[in-house]
């Protein structure tokens, strides 16, 4: 944020629990006029299809999906009332490839994807542009995860993703050097997807 405020904008952490369509519109409200929207937040749960619970699989269905669809939905028409404006969402590697017990996951990511394409489709032709990261293993802050580590050696570059090379992408997508992508899905995923 410090980096927005340094470069002449405006930036906030505004609070919300994204499981509580309230708490989605009121974060919405306090945004106020929002020129770039990252949908990042995720609900995880792998395990196989039989033992998620009701519970469980609501959670990320919440998450994924629902807390995306309104938060975009609350945010925007603003944006195409004003004429412009940046949606990224974040997709993920389970949307793409078999993971073993990834079926849950997978299906509310495919589903971001799918989003990806309908809103550039919707809000597009009044200046909005919605486009999506896919990352592929993201290295922990600190120490490492097997279950990471087997993934990122299935990648073509045999590493797990650092943070910022996700979030460069990110910030790739949500400014003015990708003026003319919208509906995209850009893989940062180490040329997993690609094999």
């Amino acid at each position: 944020m410090a980096e927005i405020v340094t470069a002449g904008g405006t930036a906030r952490f505004i609070a919300a629990d994204l499981e509580e369509p309230d708490d989605i519109r009121r974060l919405a409200a306090a945004g106020g006029d929002v020129d770039v929207l990252v949908n990042n937040a995720a609900g995880i749960w792998f395990g196989p299809s039989a033992g998620i619970g009701t519970a469980d699989l609501d959670r990320i269905l919440r998450v994924n999906i629902r807390a995306t669809y309104l938060l975009t939905a609350e945010i925007a028409p603003g944006m195409a009332a004003r004429g412009h404006g940046s949606i990224v969402n974040v997709s993920g590697l389970a949307a793409r490839i078999e993971l073993p017990a990834g079926a849950a996951y997978g299906a509310a990511k495919g589903s971001t994807e799918s989003l990806t394409r309908a809103w550039a489709s919707e809000f597009s032709p009044a200046g909005v542009r919605v486009n999506a990261v896919l990352p592929g293993p993201l290295a922990p802050a600190a120490g490492s995860d097997p279950i990471v580590d087997a993934i990122a050696a299935t990648t073509p570059l045999k590493r797990a993703a650092r943070a910022e090379e996700v979030a460069s992408v990110i910030g790739f997508l949500a400014g003015p050097s990708s003026s003319y992508m919208t509906g995209a899905v850009i893989p940062v995923d180490g040329g997993r997807t690609a094999v």
